[in-house]
């Protein structure tokens, strides 16, 4: 007898009774009343606990089960749980629509699986439905997403009323900002007092601290991913609102069977006031913002949709002496495909542009400024997930930069014009999430990207004191410098119980573009440039831990993350740099090595009357460059040593809700005038080390009142009023601190300007 085949046949008849005794299960999970897909919902067997998994962004998902009779069950938070039996004896296809729970709050509702929190190999995303935004005290009555995401932990705000941010001890432009997957440059309106996201048009919004998933890349410290609305409306319905500073609309439609559009708007009319003063030089100037999202969704088939996306936003100020424009625009067309239940593609062709002009009048003289950038880009994103115990991701894309520095003109002079420049950036990924058993779950992944800068260019060479000694110039086309870069990434979950796990992660983030600012605070003037011959790109290796434990039916989440980031080739600039309008800018680079580390402590309820979260975050973060400060380490302008939070809603009734945020962070790190000398009677400060001195700690108390109407009127229309008090008690947060002299006897003073006392407002919201 032939054992050697013997063994075969028994080998390959074992594998068949494998493969044949596994029934796969796919379907989707919609709303029932919208048809919209609903992204992490919870899928599983009864019988089988560990027999569970999470659908996808289109609501997708896929099981494995033993042939037997299972009870399917579905779940998703704010929706009522959904069952169905289903006798597995062959590869079935079964779909949940699951319907609103309406003895809920609106508030408690969240896009979020119920135990994402544990379950979960991602470690650092905070996620926020658009409703936990919108409950939240605002500035001036408008609801802001950037001053909502400031309030998480390991997030800090870089300026009092600002919408820049700080991701764990990072610079503002290390956190990469998209809206549709298409990139924002500049997130900020009224020069950062209000972001550029309409609350109205989203539907939520996730922000990835430091692991990033792999499709995305080109920055060191955070993704904030905004998602505008998906859901396919039965009929003609929107949102809106009158406040004090704007207002705002947003309306949305059917258009046959398989197409909708939705279009909003918000503008604001302070400079409408100031037409009614008396002051001749105030009713010639003008102050406002406006901005625009639009959207078309048509289905082609079952299996492919369309979806073309718009935003475009502007601010203007104008006086009599000149006028200062600035304004983003995104747009996207993106095709999704399913090619079965388990292979799912999307393509997308993307436009992001930011530019700002400066426009002076100056004795019959006009001068103006122009500056800008601008990406297209195309990408391809292909996801397989043939059961619950893996999902592979995989894709490539391919972005043009086009840099515009400064292009300077003035009537009867000519111009003056610093050289664009190009670049390419090129990617390529793929990533795995592996169920290895009930209780371990590893993600791992590759992203590779070359990054190139392309001629026309004319590149400085500087010796060892950064003076630039010749150059070399290149043709239009040409690519005269290449910067290849690897990232892996790998992350691991185990479950000690249903309720808690443990979580570990690594992240390894390349940054190829980046800022040029004169201020920690930032300013629509800020000038993004690329890495190239003399600028190296900027590398972070990260390393996180973390415990996560849920409670009261998962109602309650509990985490602790630590977290160590080590930069390399981090970028600061030299004493007294010239940054605009400079054709040697590379030469002001300086650059070195960096760390962050820190601990972040979150507590959340997410249902019953009372919603809310508190965290505590103890961090540092610290920059070793040779040629700044002696060579000595100092502090980060953004490192804060305690940051707290406390944001809590409150239902009293289905008429009346109250919500508070109270905020406390360690002062930021400041360089001070420590001594002065003395020229010919003049005297001059001597400055401390960098950022040897902070400023005064940082408070402040908002409040918030909700009160509909009529909560169960049967009409279309439903309108809320609310009341909005910000920095309740008062508290003089510094925004800037100047020097100068008294000019009698010469000593040195310091004067803080603040920004806000209490600032009231009142809002009327409606929908129809």
């Amino acid at each position: 007898m032939d054992y050697k085949k013997y063994y075969i046949l028994c080998g390959y008849l074992l594998i068949c009774q494998l493969v044949c005794s596994q029934v796969h299960v796919r379907g989707k999970v919609t709303d029932r009343l919208t048809g919209e897909p609903l992204t992490e919902a919870v899928v599983f067997a009864k019988e089988s606990n560990h027999i569970h998994t999470a659908t996808d962004e289109e609501g997708r998902y896929a099981l494995s089960l033993k042939r037997g009779t299972y009870t399917l069950v579905s779940s998703y938070l704010g929706f009522e749980r959904k069952e169905i039996t289903l006798r597995a004896d062959r590869d079935t296809t079964v779909d949940f629509e699951l319907e609103m729970n309406t003895m809920l709050t609106e508030v408690e509702i969240s896009a979020r699986a119920t135990d994402r929190n544990v379950s979960g190999v991602q470690m650092g995303l905070e996620e926020l439905s658009a409703t936990e935004i919108r409950r939240m005290p605002a500035l001036m009555g408008e609801v802001d997403v950037l001053k909502a995401i400031q309030l998480l932990p390991g997030v800090q705000a870089v300026a009092e009323g600002g919408s820049g941010f700080s991701v764990r001890g990072g610079s503002p432009d290390q956190n990469l900002i998209l809206i549709d997957n298409t990139t924002v440059y500049n997130a900020s309106h009224l020069l950062g007092f209000f972001s550029v996201f309409n609350n109205d048009v989203l539907s939520g919004i996730s922000l990835y601290k430091g692991d990033i998933p792999l499709k995305h890349g080109g920055r060191l410290s955070s993704l904030l991913d905004v998602q505008t609305r998906t859901e396919q409306p039965k009929h003609l319905q929107g949102t809106g609102g009158v406040g004090l500073i704007s207002s705002r609309l947003m309306v949305e439609a059917p258009l046959g069977e398989k197409t909708s559009w939705m279009i909003g708007g918000r503008r604001s009319y302070a400079d409408l006031f100031l037409k009614l003063s008396a002051e001749d030089a105030l009713r010639r100037s003008s102050v406002y913002f406006y901005d625009l999202n639009a959207k078309i969704t048509h289905r082609l088939t079952d299996r492919d949709r369309l979806e073309l996306n718009g935003y475009y936003g502007t601010d203007h100020f104008g006086a009599t002496m000149g006028e200062f424009h600035y304004g983003n625009g995104a747009a996207s067309l993106l095709w999704g495909h399913a090619f079965s239940e388990t292979l799912y593609a999307r393509t997308g062709l993307h436009l992001a542009s930011y530019d700002y002009g400066l426009v002076s009048r100056l004795e019959n003289a006009k001068a103006s400024w122009i500056s800008g950038i601008r990406d297209w880009s195309l990408r391809f994103d292909l996801s397989y997930s043939p059961g619950d115990r893996w999902n592979l991701n995989c894709g490539a894309s391919a972005v043009l930069h086009r840099f515009n520095p400064g292009v300077i003109t003035m009537e009867g002079y000519g111009g003056l014009r610093k050289e664009a420049g190009t670049a390419m950036e090129y990617s390529l990924y793929v990533s795995n999430e592996q169920k290895l058993s009930e209780h371990l779950t590893v993600r791992y992944g590759l992203r590779g990207t070359i990054f190139q800068n392309v001629g026309r260019a004319t590149v400085p060479r500087y010796d060892e004191n950064h003076e630039a000694v010749d150059t070399a110039v290149y043709a239009a086309g040409k690519v005269y410098h290449t910067s290849p870069a690897l990232e892996p990434r790998v992350g691991v979950v185990w479950k000690l119980t249903d309720a808690s796990s443990v979580k570990m992660n690594y992240a390894h983030n390349v940054q190829f573009i980046q800022l040029a600012n004169n201020s920690a605070s930032g300013s629509p003037l800020d000038i993004w440039f690329s890495a190239g011959p003399n600028i190296r790109p900027q590398h972070v290796d990260l390393y996180s831990a973390g415990y996560f434990r849920n409670f009261g039916n998962d109602t309650w989440e509990a985490s602790a993350e630590l977290y160590y980031r080590h930069l390399t080739h981090v970028i600061d600039f030299a004493e007294h740099a010239t940054l605009l309008m400079n054709p040697n800018l590379d030469g002001e680079v300086r650059t070195g090595a960096g760390r962050a580390y820190g601990v972040e402590w979150m507590l959340r309820r997410t249902a019953g009357a009372l919603t809310g979260f508190l965290n505590y975050t103890l961090s540092r973060s610290e920059r070793t460059i040779p040629e700044i400060n002696g060579g000595k380490t100092y502090l980060a302008p953004y490192d804060r040593t305690h940051a707290l939070n406390v944001v809590a809603n409150y239902a009293f009734s289905e008429k009346w809700n109250f919500s508070a945020t109270w905020v406390y962070a360690t002062g930021h790190p400041t360089t001070y005038p420590s001594g002065r000398f003395e020229i010919n009677g003049e005297y001059f400060p001597i400055y401390s080390g960098r950022n040897e001195y902070r400023r005064p700690d940082y408070h402040r108390l908002d409040l918030s009142i909700g009160f509909i109407p009529h909560p169960r009127s049967g009409k279309r229309w439903q309108s809320e009023w609310n009341l909005s008090l910000y920095n309740a008690y008062g508290k003089k947060n510094p925004w800037m601190i100047t020097y100068d002299q008294n000019a009698d006897t010469g000593l040195p003073y310091a004067e803080m300007l603040y920004l806000f006392g209490i600032v009231p407002s009142i809002t009327y919201n409606f929908k129809f």
